[in-house]
């Protein structure tokens, strides 16, 4: 996978035109659409071929399909991970995320980005920037978290959220562009609602 070497994060380059990516990700799609169509029953099949897929991951990890993303080798997932349905991933740069996560359905984590002005989103050019989500996350359903991110270890990201800076550690933060609500307290060990 040279040519994603190449790719330096938060400089355009080729991301529409360039043969080299237009195979990668071509080679990826027929990947996860081999995983997105097996039976749930092929437990073994669906680990190859998500081993396959990912730069790296340990032996206790879930991807309920369907799963997409770009290239799937800049995606480093930890042990203990959980991610439900129609999880997206737009690798163009590494996304490294922690032990102990867990992805509600319906989330977005985007590298990827384009110029403002049209003449260079034009000519297929675009920038990536990494994200990292720390370890004990939580993300809520329908979380799109935008280029260059990180999320904080032990943090909760509420549902809908659009995660446009960094989030500190141990905090519940929420809303469009996702804020900070509180930090995680004591009390979160015996209540169910993060809003109280």
């Amino acid at each position: 996978m040279g040519v994603l070497e190449n790719i330096v994060p938060g400089e355009l380059y080729d991301a529409n035109y360039d043969p080299d990516l237009l195979k990668i990700r071509k080679e990826t799609k027929m990947k996860l659409y081999e995983y997105n169509t097996l039976s749930p029953a092929d437990e073994n099949k669906k680990s190859r071929v998500i081993r396959e897929l990912l730069g790296s991951c340990t032996d206790n990890f879930i991807i309920e399909p369907p799963f997409y993303c770009d290239y799937g080798s800049n995606i480093y997932i930890g042990d203990n991970f959980y991610a439900n349905h129609n999880l997206v991933i737009l690798d163009g740069a590494k996304v490294v995320i922690g032990d102990n996560v867990f992805i509600a359905p319906n989330v977005g984590i985007y590298t990827a980005g384009h110029p403002i002005d049209v003449e260079r989103r034009l000519q297929g050019l675009e920038y990536a920037m990494p994200v990292t989500i720390g370890d004990n996350v939580w993300i809520g359903g329908g979380v799109s978290i935008i280029p260059g991110v990180n999320i904080g270890k032990n943090s909760v990201i509420a549902a809908g959220s659009v995660v446009i800076r960094d989030i500190p550690e141990n905090v519940v933060a929420a809303g469009n562009p996702c804020k900070v609500i509180r930090k995680i307290v004591e009390k979160d060990s015996t209540t169910t609602n993060y809003r109280k």
